[in-house]
């Protein structure tokens, strides 16, 4: 079996398809995407795409370590998302190939489901303990939410107590026993951090989502103390030697590599397995679409410390098109008392309508982070 093209879709709402052909017919499916920068990860795919047109694509270990580091310089969000589409697609074509999943590839499974989340509140958290308790009626037995809007390094109390009046109405509408992850999405700087981290503990969350930027991590030595929440971390790192050093530290609790952004199916496994061995927690990563969620189902099902996964279904971001929106089978994704059960079908487990992705990708998208800014006229972290 050989290689003989790589296709990309860039299809709304803010997603990137790939499909990699083979001379037998087969063809696997991926998604590398960093969201915002679409069209610099499709150009990337193109170029690593010249080694292997051509190749089996079954030798999936060594096309990826040729692709990571056959090119000198290596890493970081473009060429790991790149990689990690490609690699998923290369799985998908193998499963199939060999009519089982991707999880029995791997060893098998060691569950038949797993505990999902809803977004509830949108990018500006509105209106949450009502979104909280519609999802609860939904089946959801938990919720995460962006904790703030824009935040100053040092700002005022009123903002902190805007975030405490939102978890404290989520809290009472929904009951002690629903999950509450807080994302500070990285809007924080440790000076508020200390604050917000200590004041939430009452109301029991889940997890605390990046409290700081990643590439401020040092800082956790100082944050973890003041709270006994969960601390989450990992969207925003790419390779197992961007987490060595976090797991190594020993502050994070639980880690969140992006399956699209972290090198695919092969190293996002691999940091799994390391993360194991520190016992931290795995939360895949996955705001996106319905192969990349497949993607983190598989790997769900054969990493012991996954305990719960991110989707998409209803997320602010996905106007236009929802999760299920580009499958002939979007029962494979069965939602029922706050879990979903794995996909169990040859390779990814996903029927992707191919036409309609074509369709779609002639509108296309052109998806970009808001640009937010302080009272002041700075720049905000989105």
């Amino acid at each position: 079996m050989k290689i003989t093209g790589l296709t990309t879709y860039l299809v709304p709402p803010r997603w990137l398809f790939l499909r990699i052909d083979t001379d037998e017919g087969l063809s696997g499916w991926g998604e590398p995407v960093v969201e915002g920068r679409a069209h610099t990860v499709a150009a990337a795919v193109e170029e690593l795409a010249d080694y292997l047109i051509g190749k089996d694509p079954r030798h999936i270990e060594d096309h990826w370590t040729v692709l990571y580091r056959g090119g000198f310089y290596r890493g970081g969000a473009i060429h790991m998302s790149a990689l990690a589409g490609i690699d998923q697609a290369l799985w998908d074509i193998k499963g199939k190939a060999l009519g089982v999943s991707v999880a029995d590839l791997l060893g098998g499974r060691v569950r038949e489901r797993i505990r999902v989340y809803s977004w509830i509140g949108g990018d500006r958290p509105a209106d949450t303990a009502n979104a909280a308790r519609q999802a609860v009626a939904r089946g959801f037995s938990a919720v995460k939410m962006n904790a703030c809007e824009e935040m100053q390094f040092v700002d005022s109390h009123a903002k902190v107590d805007a975030v405490l009046a939102n978890m404290a109405a989520i809290r009472e509408a929904v009951g002690g026993e629903i999950g509450i992850g807080v994302d500070f999405h990285g809007r924080v700087h440790k000076p508020m951090a200390k604050i917000l981290m200590k004041e939430l503990e009452p109301y029991r969350p889940m997890f605390i989502e990046e409290p700081v930027l990643s590439e401020n991590h040092e800082a956790l030595k100082e944050l973890a103390p003041l709270s006994c929440a969960p601390i989450a971390l990992g969207e925003r790192l790419y390779s197992r030697w961007d987490f060595k050093r976090i797991l190594a530290e020993g502050y994070v609790d639980i880690i969140q590599p992006d399956a699209s952004h972290a090198g695919g199916i092969t190293e996002t496994r691999k940091i799994a397995s390391m993360a194991e061995a520190y016992d931290v927690a795995l939360a895949l990563h996955c705001p996106l679409g319905p192969i990349a969620l497949a993607t983190c189902l598989q790997l769900d099902g054969v990493c012991y410390n996954a305990f719960i996964q991110e989707q998409s279904l209803g997320i602010h971001y996905n106007e236009g098109n929802d999760l299920l929106d580009y499958l002939h089978n979007p029962e494979v994704f069965h939602y029922q008392d706050g879990f979903v059960t794995l996909p169990n079908g040859p390779g990814l487990g996903i029927d992707v309508n191919e036409d309609y992705v074509i369709e779609r990708a002639r509108t296309g998208h052109r998806w970009r982070n808001p640009v937010w800014r302080h009272a002041d006229g700075s720049v905000a972290e989105w």
